[in-house]
């Protein structure tokens, strides 16, 4: 199972995480909805040189210009791009072109009964796909906290040509649960796993990654 810790924002964090057993961070750069955990490309390439070499990077960003989205994520030189907004195919064959060794993590939102919010069939290209909540009242598109009904995520695993990470509202105590109903390619997780203060709680995270390897049969 592949694990996502989103929204780091400093080194101690992402090591921490690391030695917990997550093996992808995410950096968000590039806002344009409501979240704290946004951080400059700078602190995003930091964070990225502090890492072991096999620990993957993420950039997660809300921008839509696929110029800036390649000037980011080559200066961090992450491994992934999650777009976390809904591009324009143009716009994401220009990043594909441009950056062709690069990941590409697409965005699908679940609605809370389960209902799809973004036509997925506009999508042409993606290596990975990415479930998550929103919050349209918070203007928030990732990082809510919010659950929504896991059988659309179950469908979209046994559908989809590709691999899918599942997301939102997950946290230590529901993530084993949703593992073994939804059996993805990989989990993400951010609010389920901060401390009161905004940064990671090392017990929540070492819970999150002992549920989330739980054994399937």
């Amino acid at each position: 199972m592949r694990i996502q810790m989103a929204g780091i924002r400093n080194k101690k964090d992402a090591l921490m995480c690391v030695q917990k057993g997550v093996d992808i961070i995410g950096l968000l750069v590039g806002q344009a909805h409501t979240s704290d955990d946004f951080i400059s490309k700078e602190t995003a390439r930091e964070i990225k040189e502090a890492l072991p070499k096999e620990i993957k990077t993420t950039l997660i960003t809300h921008l839509e210009n696929a110029k800036e989205i390649i000037e980011i994520a080559s200066f961090i030189d992450v491994d992934y791009i999650q777009l976390h907004s809904h591009l324009d195919e143009t716009e994401v064959k220009k990043i594909r072109q441009a950056l062709p060794d690069k990941k590409l993590l697409r965005l699908i939102h679940i609605g809370e009964g389960g209902d799809l919010l973004n036509d997925i069939s506009k999508i042409e290209i993606a290596d990975f796909y990415f479930t998550d909540s929103i919050n349209l009242k918070t203007n928030q598109v990732g990082g809510t906290g919010l659950s929504h009904n896991l059988e659309t995520d179950k469908k979209l695993v046994e559908t989809l040509d590709k691999p899918v990470f599942i997301a939102g509202g997950l946290n230590p105590e529901n993530v084993a649960e949703a593992v073994k109903f939804c059996r993805p390619y990989g989990v993400d997780v951010n609010s389920g796993c901060r401390a009161a203060d905004g940064s990671r709680d090392a017990e929540k995270v070492e819970a999150f990654v002992r549920g989330a390897n739980i054994k399937i049969d």
